[in-house]
């Protein structure tokens, strides 16, 4: 016998059009596919749903091609609810489709609770949990690999030995389906994880694993981030964890916040004493777009944003080639004069 949820995914993928109209408004139909920012509903093309079968996939199923995230309906309206159990995303499902509520199922005996549904917060929260500190692991020495050294006050970070991973389409069949993995908290203003952010690492090269999306995130991502230190009046955003961390290595007392991909940069929320905004730029158009974003969002609040700018491609490749020092003196060139004594030290 079919189990409800599976039931309840089929239809939805049958309707897969009107989902998408519905629960990724700020999307449009492209030929046989739905196209949107991501699974948040956030304007863009990256995410893609399939709105009809074909022999690259199933009706219903979609793809985000920036993060390697994918799902079916069901996923959809999770995150349009924010939903955190599968109770509450199947209630939603059977209200758009008109269908009855279920009959009562006596199926929780002697009060054990449900398992969180995996995406959830929940399921975010759980697997930060079971990971532990990234000292003396394969994260550590991969982000030392990348010249990311001295990382104190970085708590939002943690290391999963054995982080499973969903293998897609784009894997080869014989890809391993877990690999250690760095495991990121995001949080919102109040300081709860809404999600993580994953990055699966082959422990041979200490390079990211040879998976088609070495990384992924989980949870509820938009308008939150990956945050390190206390907010404060004065603060940086960027998009990536290797950005920010560069950012931290030269300046560890500026309180930083890493979004998980460009769109969520745009849409990171401002903390409440913010007043002014460094903003990491990516060399692309996905991070121009969040920067002028940015920009607007920081004007009507009142904040006041500068963008920091690269010498080289990013601020990793910054503090890999040309040293922690050379990082140091371009950052204090587009810094304000008392950001600067007070972050890197008055010039003598």
């Amino acid at each position: 016998m079919e189990k409800p949820a599976t039931t309840i995914a089929r239809q939805l993928a049958e309707r897969a059009e009107d989902v998408c109209r519905r629960y990724l408004s700020k999307g449009r139909r492209e030929g046989r596919y739905w196209l949107v920012g991501d699974v948040q509903n956030t304007p863009g093309r990256s995410l893609y749903v399939r709105l009809a079968d074909s022999e690259r996939g199933r009706a219903g199923k979609w793809t985000d091609a920036e993060n390697g995230d994918h799902g079916d309906m069901l996923d959809v309206i999770a995150a349009a609810i924010g939903a955190r159990t599968m109770r509450e995303t199947l209630h939603e499902a059977r209200i758009f489709l008109s269908l009855p509520p279920p009959e009562p199922v006596e199926n929780q005996r002697f009060g054990q609770a449900a398992k969180a549904p995996t995406g959830t917060p929940q399921a975010a929260r759980r697997l930060f949990a079971a990971s532990k500190d990234i000292a003396g692991t394969v994260v550590e020495a991969s982000l030392r690999k990348r010249a990311l050294t001295g990382l104190r006050g970085c708590d939002a970070l943690r290391f999963h030995p054995r982080c499973w991973y969903r293998l897609s389409e784009d894997d080869a069949p014989d890809t391993r389906n877990a690999w250690p993995a760095m495991i990121a908290a995001v949080t919102d203003l109040d300081g709860e994880i809404t999600g993580v952010h994953r990055t699966w690492f082959d422990p041979a090269t200490l390079d990211k694993a040879p998976v088609a999306y070495p990384r992924r995130s989980m949870g509820n991502i938009l308008g939150h981030g990956v945050r390190f230190g206390a907010a404060g009046t004065v603060m940086t955003f960027g998009e990536g964890l290797e950005t920010m961390l560069s950012l931290r290595c030269a300046m560890p007392r500026l309180p930083a916040i890493a979004g998980t991909s460009s769109a969520h940069l745009a849409a990171i929320l401002f903390p409440l004493h913010l007043r002014r905004l460094y903003v990491a730029r990516d060399d692309d158009p996905a991070g121009a777009h969040a920067v002028a974003t940015l920009a607007e969002r920081s004007e009507a609040a009142g904040i006041t944003m500068i963008a920091l700018e690269p010498d080289q491609d990013d601020f990793n490749a910054d503090l890999r080639r040309l040293g922690l020092e050379r990082l140091r003196a371009n950052l204090r060139r587009q810094l304000i004069t008392e950001d600067a004594a007070r972050l890197l030290g008055s010039l003598s």
